[in-house]
């Protein structure tokens, strides 16, 4: 398993829990958690690989992320008052599967072909769509929706990443960067409440 892959692992099993917290502030039962948590942890990759006509989804292919998000499910919902209080150390594993996700995405549409432009776009979705549907099954606001900096930081990340590649700045170099940069910049906006403005009446 190399670095990527572990980060892509870990990406998929702090959202997963995520979702798991989640379920239990609306006091849902475990049927409802788990499938929460599941929702959190596939839903961008699943909504993306169907766009891309790459079935079956990656996630049915490797039965390690079926494992993988078990085990989030049921850690989450034994530990959920000691996971609470790791709020900000889920922040971060949660920026570091935004910038794990969105580059996963890229990649995967443009080795299918897809133009750039519509690769940012199913990155910046694989990062988030998962969170989208979890809020909507939870009778939420996605995040996206609002003004926290969540999605910005995807695109932005995805800006760096194609303006080092435009300089043929090595890959994993280029990576891990960005991945860098999208968690600082989620991490920081939350921290010191940095938003974009909203819209009045």
């Amino acid at each position: 398993m190399n670095i990527y892959q572990f980060l892509d692992f870990l990406g998929t099993f702090v959202f997963a829990i995520s979702g798991v917290r989640l379920a239990a502030e609306k006091k849902m039962d475990i049927f409802g958690a788990i499938i929460i948590g599941f929702a959190s942890a596939i839903g961008g990759g699943t909504i993306r690989d169907l766009l891309l006509g790459a079935t079956p989804v990656a996630w049915i292919q490797n039965s390690g992320y079926l494992y993988l998000i078990v085990s989030a499910v049921v850690i989450g919902i034994l530990f959920d008052r000691y996971i609470f209080e790791l709020k900000n150390m889920l922040l971060i594993f949660d920026s570091i599967g935004l910038g794990v996700f969105t580059l996963a995405g890229m990649q995967k549409a443009i080795n299918y072909g897809i133009d750039t432009e519509y690769a940012v776009i199913l990155g910046v979705t694989t990062a988030t769509a998962g969170g989208i549907i979890r809020d909507i099954l939870a009778n939420e606001v996605p995040l996206i929706l609002q003004k926290e900096i969540y999605a910005t930081a995807c695109f932005a990340g995805a800006f760096i990443y194609l303006l080092l590649e435009h300089f043929n700045i090595n890959y994993h170099y280029n990576s891990l960067i960005t991945i860098i940069f999208i968690v600082v910049l989620r991490t920081f906006a939350v921290k010191f409440n940095i938003a974009f403005p909203s819209l009045r009446k």
